[in-house]
């Protein structure tokens, strides 16, 4: 089951440029590097639909977690053992390239984590995770686009800032600053002949519309350039699915390389819903984590040296019960995992205040209680890679969210 958030209405100023679904904006911001010598890049990935994080990073080591988790519960023997990472949480077994980062200390989890929102509608809890506000109802601009447009003018230098993936824009790096977007290849290319044509009638017809158009050829000069174009990138499956997954992360990463491309890019993948025949180690929640599993390696090895200055963030808008049900799945919960990745990340360690699995510990009596705010997460990641402060960060990036602090130490020295 794929659950979407709202789907942005096409804006005047988005065009679909040459060389597949490639669109831009006027006035790109321009984005701030360290004063030393690092070149810092962050990735967002959205997991819609909810992530069942017991069975992501499972708390072998909570004598009530098998009990309440049954037949979808990880466990370190049997015919797919779970992945060791110390010596209460384990790692579901679709996900070896994780471990093996989290093993290099490039990788780290945030367990028994939410946002703010504590009710159970997709819709709202994804709009509350995408948009940072403390509530839904705050769909006209996403965190991340806000953080974009708040790094200081004289820190900028000349390279493109942001990237959307995927065939419309998440909500998350959606609003004023403008930022690309790339998605696999579903037209035919035009010809350099009929780009130059189009771009020369926008230039005396809308002048704002060229400016974009002009921004979108650029944009397909690095496509073209890093061999993404052809059947580099026609799609090979949806959102939801393992290959699509990679092949949406090999593109951002192939963009986000180029010295000329974008520095922080936003990818959304869905069907995270497992409310039937969800599986743990094996099962279709197992294909999930295998595909964002891929997603971190083909990061990895499209970044090349850009891979240690870069710190990639999946989150999802809420987790899942901690009792299965009836159909050997699980239903919309409140407490689950953050996943962390990428050579700045200060890794090999599991962040948690774990609240415990017995029935008076569970939130409501049914799902993993958080005791981390994503918000503290993703402002740290902000601070750390960025310099943005906290009073931007609590007033412009996540409005109202004084109380939330940046949590610290997420970048490694």
């Amino acid at each position: 089951m794929s659950l979407l958030c709202e789907v942005p209405s096409p804006s005047r100023r988005a065009v679909l440029a040459t060389g597949g679904a490639l669109f831009a904006w006027a006035h790109l911001p321009r984005f701030a590097r360290a004063q030393s010598a690092r070149d810092p890049r962050l990735v967002v990935i959205i997991l819609r639909g909810a992530l069942d994080g017991l069975s992501a990073v499972g708390p072998i080591g909570d004598p009530d977690y098998a009990g309440l988790h049954g037949d979808i519960a990880l466990s370190l023997s049997g015919p797919h053992p779970a992945l060791p990472l110390d010596g209460f949480f384990a790692l579901n077994p679709a996900m070896p390239t994780f471990a093996r980062l989290f093993k290099a200390k490039q990788a780290a989890v945030v367990h028994a984590a939410a946002t703010g929102y504590r009710e159970r509608s997709h819709f709202d809890g994804q709009d509350v995770l995408e948009s940072g506000f403390a509530g839904p109802g705050h769909v006209g601009s996403g965190w991340l686009n806000r953080a974009l447009e708040a790094i200081p003018e004289g820190d900028r230098v000349g390279v493109n800032g942001g990237l959307a993936v995927g065939p419309s824009t998440p909500l998350v790096i959606r609003g004023a600053a403008p930022v690309l977007g790339w998605a696999p290849q579903f037209l035919p290319e035009a010809g350099d002949d009929l780009a130059l044509r189009v771009l020369d009638l926008y230039s005396h017809r809308d002048p704002v519309l060229a400016v974009a158009l002009k921004q979108g050829l650029e944009t397909d000069r690095i496509v073209s350039r890093e061999g993404m174009s052809g059947d580099a990138v026609k799609p090979k499956g949806g959102a939801d699915t393992a290959p699509g997954m990679r092949q949406a992360a090999q593109g951002a990463a192939k963009l986000m390389a180029a010295e000329d491309g974008p520095r922080v890019a936003a990818l959304a993948f869905d069907g995270w819903d497992t409310h039937v025949n969800e599986g743990g180690a094996t099962g279709r929640l197992a294909m999930l984590l295998g595909g964002l599993d891929g997603a971190f390696e083909e990061f990895e090895k499209g970044l090349r040296e850009r891979w240690k200055d870069t710190a990639i963030v999946a989150v999802t808008e809420f987790g899942r019960t901690a009792r299965i049900n009836g159909t050997i799945g699980t239903d919309h919960g409140t407490g689950t995992v953050a996943f962390l990745a990428g050579g700045a990340i200060d890794g090999g360690r599991v962040i948690a205040d774990w609240p415990g699995l017995k029935d008076a510990q569970l939130y409501e009596k049914r799902d993993l209680y958080p005791t981390t705010d994503v918000r503290a997460v993703l402002k740290g990641l902000l601070a750390d890679q960025f310099g943005l402060s906290a009073a931007v960060l609590s007033g412009t990036v996540f409005p109202d969210s004084a109380a939330v602090r940046p949590m610290t130490g997420l970048i490694g020295a």
